[in-house]
């Protein structure tokens, strides 16, 4: 699912999701604005701090995702192990604790809240000469095989 890049959109879509499909894990992808081949690991999202305004014009009441929410919620899936044991050729991947403060990271808290943990958020950077689709859908599989083994050792 496409999600528009707009904050109260984004939530119904995610609560959606959850509500619907009750997956195992969501795996939420966004685009770094950073040029660089660079994919970057998302460990956890926040709660405040949502003052950008988005494509409506608006942003968050008390620039807040969840009134009452945790301050940040940790994924369930541990990022930094993932990132120790991953290596994809021709990309850099870094581990990162702050997932930006706007759409991206508003869609990770959601989905981390509704989701009891059990979310992903991985910043992949916009496509290129070296950074293609068929490269890029690669190594994402990579990765996210990676986070379902992580889910069924913890189902163990």
């Amino acid at each position: 699912t496409q999600l528009p890049v707009v904050y109260q959109k984004a939530k119904e879509q995610v609560f959606k999701i959850w509500t619907t499909l009750q997956p195992l894990l969501t795996v939420h992808v966004g685009l770094a604005s950073s040029a660089k081949a660079i994919v970057i690991l998302e460990q956890c999202g926040k709660n405040k701090g949502y003052r950008e305004m988005d494509a409506c014009g608006f942003h968050p009441e008390g620039g807040c995702c969840m009134l009452g929410g945790p301050e940040k919620i940790e994924s369930t899936i541990n990022m930094k192990t993932l990132w120790k044991n991953i290596s994809v050729e021709g990309i850099d991947i870094i581990f990162s604790r702050d997932a930006g403060r706007y759409i991206c990271d508003y869609t990770y808290y959601t989905s981390l809240y509704y989701g009891n943990g059990r979310a992903a958020f991985i910043h992949v950077p916009p496509l290129s000469k070296s950074v293609t689709a068929d490269f890029l859908g690669k190594a994402l599989q990579t990765i996210i095989s990676e986070m379902l083994k992580q889910c069924g050792e913890e189902r163990k």
